[in-house]
């Protein structure tokens, strides 16, 4: 029995599991936090539409830690409250932020996936004091870049990200599914955990995960990287199904993160974009020498 297998057999039958709570005196229209564990502060991101079952095998994987478990409101059957507004990569940010005050966290790591390694981008970027180091899982600091040619910016992009997003809008239910279900088949090799990811896509507000896709597409964060003074690392992976090589993944990420000094690069062998899900065991290591400091 492999040691995923055994984590998950402990929850299951309630063996070492972490005791949740709600984070008490913050309140927010974009994010709610729940709050697990002893030890110093790990704030933790997840992805678009996902929820904080991302991390249900790293949290109890990597014990020792205090961990701010972020769900952004409005996916995985959340209401989208404020977020129904737009603007929602930049006003999570600010209210990641404004948590890590008032809760008197002394200077946190961060870790984000997907949407949220673009979060935790922003946050070192615009609010550089108020953490120790930050981690990205399988995000550039710009998606526009595999929309366009070579040269592209947000703004240049943005008549693609707006076509883009036209389409979604234009999807019947059943398409939409249908959508959800092939890109997700790409995102997440591990069988076993497929359908909760698409379920979390499923059940998250259409129109908030429509606007923050293109938002995502039209983000450029390459000009903020040398805002980021404390240390960082990108985990990422060549895509199931991608025409490229390994050696030019890694050239896509050496350029994307070049504006980002000492940032260190780690490709991920046999996973898809689900890191914590299809290769836990380096993933697990990773976050332990990345919390650790080494």
């Amino acid at each position: 029995m492999t040691r995923r297998m055994l984590l998950a057999l402990f929850a299951l039958l309630g063996l070492f599991a972490p005791i949740t709570a709600q984070a008490k005196g913050f309140a927010s229209d974009r994010i709610t936090v729940t709050v697990e564990g002893k030890g110093p502060d790990v704030i933790l991101i997840p992805g678009l539409t996902s929820s904080p079952a991302a991390w249900k095998y790293a949290v109890p994987a990597v014990p020792g830690y205090r961990y701010h478990l972020v769900q952004v409101k409005g996916f995985a059957g959340t209401a989208a409250d404020g977020n129904a507004g737009g603007d929602l990569l930049a006003g999570v940010t600010t209210e990641i932020a404004r948590y890590i005050a008032e809760a008197k966290l002394k200077r946190p790591a961060v870790i984000g996936h997907s949407m949220g390694g673009t979060i935790a981008l922003m946050i070192g970027a615009r609010h550089p004091a108020a953490i120790s180091r930050l981690m990205v899982v399988d995000q550039v600091p710009f998606m526009g870049m595999m929309f366009g040619p070579p040269g592209s910016t947000g703004e240049t992009i943005r008549p693609t990200a707006d076509a883009i997003l036209a389409q979604m809008r234009s999807n019947s239910t059943e398409a939409r599914e249908k959508s959800i279900g092939a890109m997700t088949g790409g995102m997440v090799k591990t069988d076993a955990e497929r359908p909760a990811v698409v379920r979390s896509a499923l059940d998250s507000d259409r129109a908030v995960t429509e606007n923050t896709f293109h938002e995502l597409v039209v983000t450029d964060l390459r000009p903020e990287l040398p805002r980021i003074a404390v240390p960082a690392e990108v985990l990422y992976v060549t895509p199931a199904g991608t025409p490229f090589t390994d050696a030019q993944i890694d050239t896509v990420y050496q350029a994307s993160y070049a504006g980002l000094k000492g940032v260190k690069l780690v490709r991920v062998p046999n996973s898809a974009h689900f890191i914590m899900y299809d290769n836990p065991d380096a993933f697990h290591a990773a976050m332990k020498a990345f919390l650790s400091g080494d």
